[in-house]
């Protein structure tokens, strides 16, 4: 077995999901020279950082947590848009994992009771195939041992491009519309929204406001990424 994944390697190598530099042995999808460029955010407590200060005055949250600091022309970037974009879905996967290592060893997140990913419409899911953040809900629930409901928050109307909104339209999106199923179900439950990447946080301050709409629903948010211009 290992002298065909050896003559498989030597003809399909596996390359840098950034840089395109082939992998060597026991690297997985980011060479080494890549994951020590990665901007970490470095957020050593998960009630006070730019995840829970970015929604002060608009939600109440819980818990906060972002594993890298996004902005254009980055390795973040690049990561998120061969997620996003070009269907590689272990990049998802990778980030579950690390980002769940990271969490249970400050055991936070424990009393959380479900990990709701962000919703895409239905047309995009249909046109993309995927939602991008599933595979990393996935991965993140099994590491923590949490069930992951996907399907209980659904997107009811579509907008364009949030990269083509001025940042003053994206703060007041009242296009962007959730509707969730069953709030019964999350009444006194705590519940941990996760998506990629926070910008203005338009879209994840409507998925809560749905979620306020269930009896005493707590809510805490993790994505794999921030934006840094707004520090």
């Amino acid at each position: 077995m290992k002298i065909f994944k050896d003559f498989f390697s030597l003809f399909f190598p596996k390359m840098c999901s950034v840089c395109d530099e082939q992998l060597v042995q026991n690297e997985q999808l980011i060479c080494t020279n890549c994951r020590h460029d990665l901007p970490l955010t470095n957020f050593t407590s998960f009630d006070e950082n730019g995840v829970t200060q970015t929604f002060y005055g608009r939600i109440d949250i819980e818990k906060g947590y972002s594993l890298l600091f996004f902005k254009k022309e980055s390795i973040t970037q690049k990561l998120i848009h061969e997620l996003k974009y070009r269907g590689n879905e272990e990049i998802g996967e990778l980030f579950g994992n690390w980002i769940g290592e990271i969490i249970l060893e400050k055991d936070e997140f424990k009393e959380v009771d479900f990990i709701i990913p962000v919703p895409l419409h239905p047309r995009k899911l249909k046109q993309r195939g995927y939602n991008q953040v599933s595979k990393f809900g996935i991965t993140l629930a099994n590491q923590l041992n949490i069930p992951f409901l996907e399907n209980e928050l659904v997107r009811v109307s579509s907008t364009k491009t949030q990269t083509l909104k001025a940042r003053f339209e994206r703060f007041s999106n009242i296009d962007t519309k959730f509707l969730l199923k069953n709030p019964d179900v999350f009444k006194n439950k705590h519940i941990l929204i996760i998506d990629d990447v926070i910008t203005t946080g338009a879209t994840l301050e409507s998925c809560a406001n749905e979620f306020q709409k269930s009896e005493n629903c707590k809510i805490s948010i993790l994505t794999m990424a921030i934006a840094d211009l707004m520090y």
